[in-house]
């Protein structure tokens, strides 16, 4: 099966709802293991990765949180078209689509679990889940992580925890995060503090597709860095603390902008939507940026009648691999602005301008 049969429609993607979505886009939970007496990916010869990966691909696809019938294939096996579309859904890694023979990958139809087979450890298990749901994901996750020790013994070391290619990961393996947008913290100037104060916990902020990215979009990833000497339980509740936190300064950062500058703020929603509904070439950059503020007036109430939904369906289908899936040629970067635009002027058509006088108190996240 392709991955492009198998994976969700976009605005199908854009329908999932969880806890705090107007602000916490996902929440992920990954387990980093290694078989015991095998040589990590990174050190192990071709034939020893693709001797892991054929033990590993059929059990991991055989769990029944995988069922039924999941996605299991080979990074060989897919274009670099699939590959990037799977990055786009934050799916896989950049750095295991960059994999090849002895790599690969198993998911499953709701797309809440991913396995990575050869990324930098032999697994890299994923749990994934729409709005705030870290707990709920690490007690699905557990649940995988078990079954498969039924089957496997992964390697392991009473002083250290579970061993890990990364020093980063040794312990539990655990990592831990959630996708925050937070435009109003951008907007009143008050990332970089809240930056500061997030690293100075223990814990990371990255950008969009996770460490050395841009934040595009306003889109930020907090989790944990350290995974020794905590339980994975105490990992998972104290980030989920620290994004109730977070969640609260964005909520008081868009109340105070409404307060204090609603011009500023009702302007910077306005250009955006009077750009992505009338551009003609628009990049990918420029798009997130800009949807972000879309999304932000939607959140506020500035759009009658649109939905969260559509905006973070056009998120996805405006992102490079996504457009290209859909074209019967390939396209270069100056054909995917104009495609981008003409996509974004045609689902823009019957939104409405923005209008002030709408506004409200934002409503919890």
């Amino acid at each position: 099966m392709k991955v492009t049969d198998f994976l969700t429609p976009p605005a199908a993607v854009s329908q999932r709802t969880g806890p705090h979505d107007k602000i916490v886009l996902s929440s992920r939970v990954r387990l980093a293991r290694n078989l015991s007496d095998v040589a990590f990916p990174g050190h192990a010869k071709k034939s020893d990765r693709v001797k892991s990966y054929d033990l590993l691909i059929p059990l991991v696809a055989g769990l029944p949180q995988m069922a039924p019938e999941p996605f299991a294939q080979g990074l060989d096996k897919l274009s670099s078209l699939d590959k990037q579309l799977l990055v786009e859904r934050h799916l896989i890694s950049r750095e295991h689509a960059a994999k090849t023979a002895g790599s690969g990958l198993v998911l499953n139809h709701e797309e809440s679990f991913c396995v990575m087979v050869n990324e930098e450890d032999h697994l890299r298990m994923q749990a994934l889940r729409p709005g705030l749901q870290l707990k709920q994901a690490w007690l699905a996750l557990d649940a995988l992580d078990s079954a498969l020790q039924e089957h496997v013994e992964f390697a392991f070391s009473e002083r250290y925890g579970y061993l890990t290619a990364c020093p980063t990961n040794l312990g539990t393996g655990i990592r831990v995060s959630a996708m925050l947008h937070l435009p109003g913290l951008v907007l009143a100037e008050q990332i970089n503090q809240i930056i500061q104060a997030v690293n100075k916990l223990g814990l990371a902020v990255r950008g969009l597709y996770g460490e050395g990215t841009e934040a595009l979009g306003n889109i930020f990833q907090v989790s944990n860095q350290q995974t020794l000497g905590e339980s994975e339980g105490e990992i998972v509740e104290r980030l989920n603390k620290v994004v109730l936190q977070i969640l609260e300064h964005e909520e008081n950062a868009r109340i105070s902008q409404l307060e204090k500058k609603p011009r500023v703020l009702f302007n910077h929603v306005g250009r955006a939507y009077g750009i992505l509904s009338n551009a003609h070439s628009i990049s990918s950059k420029e798009t997130m940026n800009l949807l972000s503020l879309l999304r932000l007036g939607v959140d506020l109430g500035l759009f009658e009648g649109v939905t969260q939904s559509l905006v973070d369906e056009l998120f996805l289908v405006s992102q490079p691999a996504h457009l290209q899936v859909v074209q019967p040629e390939k396209l270069d970067a100056e054909q995917r602005d104009a495609v981008r635009a003409e996509l974004l002027r045609a689902r823009l058509k019957q939104v409405p301008a923005p209008d002030h006088t709408k506004v409200g108190a934002p409503k919890p996240a």
